[in-house]
């Protein structure tokens, strides 16, 4: 039986709730004899904040270097609005990502049949729709130096974001995005500004040399960030894998997010490179959504979005690609038969908590095992 070590960061706010449904997840696989599932849990963000005065300790990023994957909830409220800057929430996100090099963020959009009509647009829009967006996420304007507020004296000051990208940093990226397209419909789009920033241009020059170098078997086309938000809710279907920045990946995977209903229902998985000599990658696996904290405590949280992030932990740091199916599959028929947390909720569905939506998922799983 696989032994696997997982860290388990719940962070604040709904991260609480909907993480206990992995760990009751979890549980379940260890009771079935499927997988042994090694659980740690540590704190991140506001709490994290609260206990120890950082965003995340020395402690529990030792315990994420050294974990096979780690579980992310979600970080931040109100609460912290006034902690220093360099000590918010999401400085532990942050701070995860960029010491664990986890550069390739994966954010999945997938519409569910039974939510077409949940989407803010029509359903032969998006029904079937089945994108992919591939963000860097470990460089751009969230990590350039210098990163600044200055007083320039008179009551004027000058705030400074820096947006730098070098080579190697498109090209690895831009890697991810065509092995996935490989296995998918064999389409990229890259995403940029280059029409108004260098970094873009960059950009660009170098996303088309890996392609026609590496990739020609895939069909590549660029599409300025702009139109791209635009196109998703157009015609979103056109798309297959979108490569983009830091900045531009993460407002582009947040518009995709409502595509597919809500913002609950889209799963995260962020990479790092293989290791040379194991092959394993550094992993974080996220839902896309925030800490809620206008919903926290009441037992409605969506738990889909961190079911099926583990799901992409099953699919890609445990090499349990079957399993990552069926939890897929589970999901679609729980929808199928018309269960909804209230953020998806629907006229004629049953509205259900954030546990037994867990709990249904978990039935359904149990009984294609």
């Amino acid at each position: 039986m696989p032994t696997f070590n997982i860290l388990m960061l719940p962070g604040d706010g709904i991260g609480v709730e909907v993480m206990a449904e992995v760990q009751t997840l979890i549980d379940w696989f260890n009771h079935q004899g499927i997988a042994r599932f090694e659980v740690e849990q540590d704190l991140v963000g506001g709490s994290a904040y609260d206990a120890y005065g950082e965003a995340i300790s020395e402690a529990a990023m030792d315990l994420a270097q050294a974990s096979d994957a780690v579980m992310f909830g979600a970080v931040g409220g109100p609460k912290w609005d006034a902690v220093p800057y360099e000590k918010r929430p999401e400085a532990g996100l942050l701070r995860l990502r960029k010491d664990l090099g986890l550069f390739a963020n994966l954010r999945p959009a997938i519409c569910y049949g039974a939510l077409a009509d949940a989407s803010a647009l029509k359903r032969e829009l998006v029904e079937g729709l089945d994108i992919l967006i591939v963000r860097e996420l470990t460089g751009g304007v969230y990590f350039g130096e210098p990163k600044e507020i200055v007083d320039l004296g008179n009551g004027q000051k000058r705030a400074v974001d820096t947006q730098v990208y070098q080579t190697f940093e498109i090209e690895r990226i831009v890697r991810v995005a065509c092995e996935l397209a490989r296995t998918r419909r064999k389409k990229v789009t890259s995403s940029d500004k280059k029409n108004v920033m260098k970094s873009g241009v960059l950009w660009d020059e170098v996303a088309r040399q890996v392609h026609s170098r590496e990739y020609s078997d895939i069909t590549y086309e660029h599409m300025l960030a702009d139109n791209c938000g635009m196109q998703l809710v157009r015609q979103p279907k056109q798309f297959d894998v979108i490569v983009t920045d830091n900045l531009f990946g993460d407002m582009l995977s947040d518009v995709a997010a409502m595509l597919t209903g809500s913002l609950g229902m889209l799963p995260s998985a962020s990479l790092g490179a293989p290791d040379e000599k194991t092959g394993r990658r550094k992993s974080m696996y996220e839902p896309v959504h925030g800490s809620a904290p206008d919903i926290t405590g009441q037992g409605i949280a969506n738990p889909i979005a961190t079911i099926a992030s583990f799901g992409m932990a099953l699919r890609y740091s445990f090499g349990m690609g079957e399993w990552a199916d069926k939890l897929d599959q589970a999901i679609a028929k729980v929808l199928d038969q018309g269960l909804r947390t209230r953020d998806i909720m629907q006229s004629g569905m049953r509205e259900v908590s954030t546990t037994e939506m867990g709990t249904a998922i978990r039935q359904e799983l149990a009984a294609s095992a």
